[in-house]
This record gives C-alpha cells, sequence and structure tokens, in this order.
C-alpha cells in the first residue's frame, strides 16, 4: 500500500459509500409512484429485485476475493454500485430503473464481502473484534445514512428523483479514486485443491462458479433453524419499512414525506446497531427469545396505528422493529458461532444469511399482492398477522429448546448488516 494512502480508513469509507445506494431509493417510492403510476405490487417487486441480486452475489461471486484478492473486487463493486446509482438518476422508466437497482444488488453483495475481508487484512496484528465492529459500523453507517440523505434531498431538492442520488454519486467516484490510489493487495493462498488457479480442467473451474450452502451440525440443527427464522422475520420486518413504509405512513401518520420516511429507515439501522453492542455478551437463547417477543410486539402496534393513527404509536413500532431487527441478527450470529470453528463459519453464515434474505422476498411479494386486492391498510393488518403467529411459533419453539453449549474456541469472530 502507498505509505501517504493508509488503506484501512478507505477501504472503510469505501464499504460504508458502497453500501449507501442499497436502501437510497426507498423514500422516493412514492415519488416513483405517482410520477410512472405504479401499484403497490410494482414497488415491492422493484424492491425483491434488488435482494435478488445481492443473493445471486453472494451465490456465485463470493469467491471472486479469494481468488483475485480483495482490492480488485471492491474498485469493481463500488464501479458498479455508482454505475447503478448514476443509472437510477438517468432512469426513464420501470425496466431502466429496475436494471439500476439488480446491479446495485450485484454491487452490495461484492463490496461487503471484499471490504470484510480488505478491512483484516489492512490490519495485522489489530483484534479481530475491534476489526469486526469497525466493519459493522461502517456498514451500518452505509445503510442509514444512505436513505437518510436520499429522503432530504428529495423533501427540499428540486427535481428529486434525479438531485436525491447526486451525493451518493459523487462520494462513489472519491471512493474510486481513493481505491485506484491503493497498490493491489496479495491475492489469499487458495483455501482449497479445487481453487480454480490449481486446476486446467473445466468442470472444477465452473465447479468454483456453483452455489456452496452449509448446514448446520445435528447437535444444533434446531437452534440454527429458529434463529434463521427469525432472521427471515425481522429482515422481512425491515423490508416492509424499506418498500411500503413512505406509502403508507401518508394515511397512517400526521408526518410524511421522503424526509420522514427516509429518517424511521435510517432510525431503524442505527438503533438495530446499538441494540446489538448492548446485548452482545446475553445469553444466545434468551436474545432469540427476546427478539421473538419484540417482533410479536412491533407487528401488534404497527397493526395498532393502522386502526389508530398517531404518529408517537408508529415511533413506538418502529423503535420495537429496531429492537427485534438487532436481537435477532446478534442472536442469529451467536447460533452460528456456536455451532463452527472460523474456518467452517462463512459457509454457514452464508446460509443463515441466505434464510434471512428470503424474508426480504417471500413476505415483501406477498404484502404487494395483497395491497393491490385488498388495498394498503387491510393489507397490512394480513401481513403483521401472520408474522405475529410466526413469531409466536418461533418463539414458543425457542423456549422448548436447549441452550447450545459454549462456542468453540476462536481467534476472531464474524459480523454482518440486511436492508
Amino acid at each position: 500500500m502507498q505509505r501517504h494512502w493508509t488503506p484501512a480508513p478507505w477501504i472503510g469509507y469505501a464499504m460504508c459509500v458502497g453500501v449507501m445506494g442499497t436502501a437510497l431509493a426507498s423514500p422516493l417510492y412514492p415519488l416513483y409512484q405517482v410520477a410512472w403510476s405504479l401499484r403497490a405490487s410494482d414497488i415491492t417487486q422493484i424492491f425483491v429485485l434488488y435482494m435478488c441480486g445481492v443473493m445471486a452475489s453472494l451465490l456465485f461471486l463470493g469467491h471472486l476475493t479469494q481468488r483475485f484478492g480483495f482490492l480488485p473486487i471492491l474498485r469493481a463493486g463500488l464501479m458498479m454500485m455508482t454505475s447503478g446509482v448514476v443509472l437510477s438518476a438517468l432512469a426513464w422508466d420501470v425496466p431502466s430503473f429496475m436494471v439500476a437497482r439488480l446491479m446495485i444488488g450485484l454491487a452490495s453483495g461484492m463490496i461487503t464481502t471484499s471490504a470484510s475481508v480488505g478491512m483484516v487484512q489492512a490490519s495485522p496484528g489489530k483484534d479481530p473484534r475491534r476489526i469486526a465492529a469497525l466493519t459493522t459500523v461502517a456498514m451500518t453507517l452505509g445503510f442509514g445514512i444512505g436513505p437518510l440523505i436520499g429522503g432530504l434531498m428529495a423533501q427540499w431538492a428540486p427535481a428529486p428523483l434525479v438531485s436525491a442520488y447526486i451525493p451518493t454519486a459523487v462520494m462513489g467516484v472519491v471512493a474510486i479514486y481513493a481505491l485506484f490510489r491503493l497498490q493491489h493487495a496479495p491475492v489469499a493462498k487458495p483455501l482449497d485443491e479445487h481453487d480454480p488457479s490449481a486446476n486446467s480442467t473445466n468442470t472444477r473451474a465452473l465447479a468454483q462458479w456453483m452455489p456452496r450452502l452449509t448446514f448446520p451440525p445435528a447437535r444444533g440443527r434446531r437452534q440454527f433453524w429458529l434463529a434463521s427464522m427469525g432472521a427471515f422475520s425481522a429482515f422481512g420486518m425491515f423490508s416492509l419499512y424499506s418498500s411500503l413504509a413512505p406509502s403508507f405512513m401518508k394515511e397512517i401518520v400526521p408526518w410524511s414525506g421522503p424526509a420522514v420516511s427516509g429518517l424511521s429507515i435510517a432510525m431503524i439501522l442505527f438503533l438495530s446497531s446499538a441494540f446489538q453492542f448492548m446485548v452482545r455478551n446475553q445469553r444466545t437463547k434468551h436474545v432469540v427469545l427476546t427478539a421473538d417477543v419484540a417482533l410479536v410486539l412491533c407487528n401488534l402496534l404497527l397493526m395498532l396505528t393502522v386502526f389508530v393513527g398517531g404518529a408517537w404509536l408508529f415511533a413506538a413500532a418502529v423503535i420495537v422493529t429496531a429492537f427485534g431487527h438487532g436481537l435477532a441478527n446478534v442472536g442469529g450470529m451467536g447460533v452460528v458461532a456456536k455451532l463452527t470453528s472460523p474456518a467452517q463459519r462463512a459457509g454457514l453464515l452464508s446460509s443463515y444469511l441466505m434464510i434471512g434474505y428470503m424474508g426480504t422476498i417471500v413476505p415483501i411479494l406477498g404484502m404487494g399482492w395483497l395491497a393491490d386486492h385488498l388495498g394498503l391498510h387491510r393489507a397490512l393488518v394480513v401481513f403483521c398477522s401472520v408474522m405475529v403467529l410466526l413469531n409466536i411459533a418461533i418463539g414458543v419453539l425457542v423456549w422448548r429448546t436447549r441452550e447450545l453449549d459454549a462456542p468453540l474456541p476462536t481467534n476472531h469472530s464474524v459480523a454482518a448488516q440486511n436492508g
């Protein structure tokens, strides 16, 4: 690395900027609805397409960092992300906007994976727990700042569907320039003999591009699936706010607009991060069980807001959602850590995240379909009712499930973030 360009801060900055574009469009969806005459299901399909891009990136592109090194992949991800943000600003219809969102989803998976590796490689000898915490902070800031800036720009700047993307695009260009001032990092040694660089056959090379998921060991299978379903519910609730909250807020609370919806989305992420820090040393079973209780309560509060209205009731629903989201993440990560050694953790973590990400797709598609056929209010009631029943069932099963044994010895921790 070049001495006058310290790598770790710029990698953290690149990660933060790289994920800003993920939820940036959330407070703008009502404006797109008016401009392009979209239905609720159209919005959910646009949101889900982005999540499909993230999942495809994690499944099929996750090995690129190991093969080529983190820096080239991080540069490519930043360039794709910035291009997707620019295309979003220039989008002239739904298909062009969907292409932009797909690009952003693919880039998001590349950035989070490569930057996480880069933070470790750029900080040799540092406390791994501190590096993991810094990585989580950078990701959380980016996920939260994106919709906050987008909402503020859309509220008061002219041509909001264009101007809202300008700050993120400019910051992306700065990040790309900084990354090209850093020298190429050495590529890590292949993890196994099936690495493409060690093979000449097309079959083995093709195998490197196929998805790899790891299943939990028998001793913790029940705990893993319960924690994963908790993440499924938590991710689903956050996606509800990210995709449709800007639309239903104007009908159930007196304060509305892109700035308010962007702030609510950002607050869920910021508070979730704070709650994760507060409970990080608590027993895993208690954390998972408390998360399920919180997810039941936040759905009940949201249903009550639909019937009664009131900004403070909605704010309470947002806070409890953030609490449930944060604890579900901590509990899930704790279960994964207890079931794996450091060398095995990445595979089971990917499986856990894939189940969680399904919560951003299946429930939200159902919510969009219901909103088209029943109306937004009735669809919210049905959605929340189903989530309440699901989390009650999960909570009862968690209560009746034994606590996992102490985690295996480890020299480092793994941290991850959704949206």
